[in-house]
């Protein structure tokens, strides 16, 4: 990408949240990159939002990690990755496969998850990488797994444009989906007739253009959509063909809703509602065919988070409200790429290409097209119990990549104090001072956006090219390539991690689909 010309344009993804938006980017005879929406990109169809309109401003290479760095010390590639190497391998010859870890990042790129759990499942033999993806979607995997039998996303963005009523839970879309938030009220300016409900405890920007609030209290959301399907029954409203056909379990989940949550009265008292607004609420759904109900942290970052969800989800089911034009649940995401790590199986819990862990056949499947000695056989460590397990020393060597969890995780202080009596930290990073770069013992100095090439899948799992259009500065490598030179340095097989390129890492991935 070096020999780019000035006022080239290269067609790309923005790297903030889980739209996925396509961007153009023009590198100008100043130096600077223009940017502008894609509209030929079917998410965005040209819009931008504030954060993806100003990211040419984000290029500088000001606090940029540009060099390798062993002990607080410059060092080469070579020093650096043979003390990663080295270091990883005396430990998992001295403790074994589960005293390593690796914690990623929903920033990575589809490729960079790939090869670093072929590493960890299939070589290392361990199932110890969880992302920073587990604080925020996990409830909506366990939640589609438990709906559906797989992590599967059924609906897409033209949805909502088809919807005559969309339903936001825990989701203020104005600030954090933006360009999703526009979509939808653009719709509703050509369709006056499609309305929008917006269930959270606090009133956001997005309530404020909403034609129904619920401020429900915290916590309350399952009691109210039990509510809303044991209305559902009551009003006739629900779908049996649908039911008999397509679902198991319904019987014991209608008399579930009924036990929780029998009455409009009784929803309101508990969810600390207005009767009024809730039996609008279900009034409208029950009366309405296409919906959809669009959720995001505000449910997934929850104790009963997956109940939440399956709650939303059951209501869908219950009424045949999915796998048609303009109906079903959907789960919107928080970053660029959280879809593309749980595609490549970038969770503790889960093998590539969504084939399950628990499950020998999948194993077999898996260890096979790899090629690998080993494949780990049991779930590992998630987020939360990896850095406990860092802390009690059960976890010897952590690898960090894109992500700065002595900020963004629980209990910062317990994660830092972890960090700092471990044996072994890295942390791959483009930013060279963060709270977890403060702990490491060695700094790898990753590519950034626009200096890296790649895919990411967005919240509708539309999987968009991410392209280079900077030359990467300092000695900074694209973290696909940081990984598969470790794996060599630790002894595995030279060809399983000989990749050339970020394309013949997706067509191996694609070939395990």
């Amino acid at each position: 990408m070096n020999e780019l010309s000035n006022q080239a344009t290269v067609a790309t993804a923005c790297p903030y949240c889980g739209v996925g938006c396509g961007v153009l980017a023009s590198r100008q005879s100043d130096g600077s990159v223009r940017i502008r929406g894609d509209p030929d990109h079917p998410a965005n169809l040209g819009r931008l939002c504030s954060k993806g309109t100003a990211l040419g401003e984000t290029l500088g290479l000001e606090g940029r990690l540009l060099h390798p760095e062993v002990n607080g010390a410059r060092a080469s590639w070579d020093v650096a990755l043979d003390y990663v190497a080295t270091g990883f391998r005396r430990i998992i010859d001295s403790h074994g496969p589960q005293a390593v870890a690796f914690y990623v990042s929903g920033q990575l790129l589809t490729e960079d998850y790939y090869v670093a759990n072929k590493l960890m499942k299939g070589y290392i033999g361990a199932a110890n990488i969880d992302t920073n993806s587990r604080l925020c979607m996990s409830s909506s995997v366990a939640g589609h797994k438990r709906a559906f039998g797989s992590d599967t996303v059924p609906c897409s963005y033209e949805d909502l444009e088809l919807a005559d009523l969309v339903v936001l839970v825990g989701s203020n879309a104005a600030w954090c989906h933006p360009v999703l938030w526009q979509r939808l009220l653009a719709a509703r300016n050509r369709r006056p007739e499609l309305k929008i409900v917006v269930i959270d405890p606090r009133r956001t920007p997005t309530a404020d253009d909403a034609d129904l609030f619920l401020p429900l209290r915290p916590g309350t959301d399952t009691i109210l959509f039990n509510g809303l399907l044991h209305h559902l029954q009551r009003e006739s409203a629900l779908d049996w063909e649908f039911m008999e056909h397509h679902t198991e379990g319904y019987a014991a989940a209608l008399a579930a809703a009924r036990a929780s949550a029998g009455s409009i009265p009784a929803v309101a008292a508990a969810c600390d509602l207005d009767a009024a607004g809730v039996a609008e609420f279900y009034r409208r759904f029950a009366r309405t065919g296409r919906v959809v109900t669009c959720y995001s942290q505000g449910v997934n970052q929850s104790s009963s988070g997956t109940d939440k969800v399956n709650s939303i989800i059951n209501c869908h089911l219950a009424s045949g409200r999915i796998g048609k034009p303009g109906m079903g649940p959907f789960s919107l995401t928080g970053q660029p790429n959280a879809m593309g790590g749980r595609e490549v199986g970038g969770m503790a819990n889960m093998l590539a290409a969504h084939m399950e862990i628990e499950n020998p056949a999948h194993r077999a499947r898996v260890q096979r097209y790899w090629n690998s000695p080993v494949i780990a056989d049991q779930a590992g460590l998630k987020a939360v119990d990896l850095f406990r397990a860092v802390g009690s020393g059960a976890v010897k060597a952590v690898w960090i990549m894109a992500t700065n969890p002595v900020v963004s995780l629980p209990d910062a202080d317990t994660v830092r104090a972890a960090l700092r009596n471990c044996e072994l930290v890295v942390v791959s990073d483009c930013v060279r001072d963060t709270d977890t770069t403060a702990v490491a013992h060695v700094l790898l100095p990753a590519a950034a956006w626009g200096e890296k090439d790649g895919t990411v899948t967005n919240s509708e799992r539309r999987i968009s090219r991410q392209r280079a259009f900077l030359p990467a500065p300092g000695e900074a490598r694209p973290d696909w390539w940081i990984v598969a030179d470790v794996a060599r340095r630790m002894g595995y097989d030279y060809d399983a991690f000989a990749y050339r390129s970020a394309a013949g890492i997706f067509s191996e991935h694609a070939g395990l689909t």
